[in-house]
């Protein structure tokens, strides 16, 4: 299928740009990348908050049409335009389960650590830096635990999140363990998390994804 020509403003460690880059690499869509440096604030730049006013990446860029931000929204626009491979199971139920484990990764948890949120604590509420390692940890171990409690209880859970291939949930909970990793943040008692994050690393969709290997990510 031929698709426009896309534009992904990126950062190389960021959790939600490592979400649309496992669905481009998925659904074998091309897109060129374009590096926003979160560290040196060009988010926060004219040029790009033409794109995003929220200065926030990803942003998903094509001729004649207005940006899609926010990484969710990315991923249904993806599927809607390229249903196969899936990013969601077949059935009402399915599709609703998947969604809400996702959430409760991309919406609930990741947003409690993103630069912006650093910004301000560290800025105006006195955060050190461990106060600030302290908080990643309280809201991302909240996060893992409640995501585990459901995959570790639900008939839905399978070799991924929901069945036997991956799909919308698998690429948050592999987005938020990407992150973890680069901030060195530990996880533990989370092993249904753990086995199913290992079997989407083994894809190839989620191996090109990881931040070690993007553009200015430190050698």
């Amino acid at each position: 299928m031929s698709h426009p020509p896309f534009d992904l403003y990126a950062f190389w460690r960021t959790s939600a740009t490592f979400r649309v880059r496992v669905a481009l690499h998925m659904k074998g869509i091309a897109a060129t990348e374009h590096q926003v440096n979160l560290d040196a604030g060009e988010q926060r730049g004219e040029a790009f908050l033409k794109i995003n006013p929220l200065a926030a990446i990803p942003a998903l860029v094509t001729p004649d049409q207005p940006p899609l931000t926010q990484s969710m929204a990315i991923l249904e626009f993806l599927e809607e335009l390229q249903p196969t491979p899936p990013l969601l199971p077949a059935d009402l139920y399915g599709r609703a389960r998947v969604r809400s484990i996702a959430g409760m990764l991309a919406s609930d948890t990741h947003p409690l650590v993103t630069p912006r949120v650093r910004r301000y604590l560290t800025g105006s509420a006195g955060f050190d830096d461990a106060a600030w390692r302290a908080w990643q940890m309280q809201w991302f171990g909240t996060g893992l635990a409640a995501v585990e409690q459901r995959l570790a209880s639900e008939a839905g859970t399978g070799r991924f999140c929901h069945g036997e291939v991956p799909g919308m949930a698998d690429i948050c909970l592999a987005s938020i363990i990407a992150v973890m990793r680069v901030f060195k943040i530990p996880t533990s008692g989370t092993p249904t998390v753990d086995r199913i994050v290992a079997a989407c690393e083994e894809l190839d969709a989620f191996q090109r994804a990881q931040p070690q290997r993007q553009v200015g990510a430190p050698t």
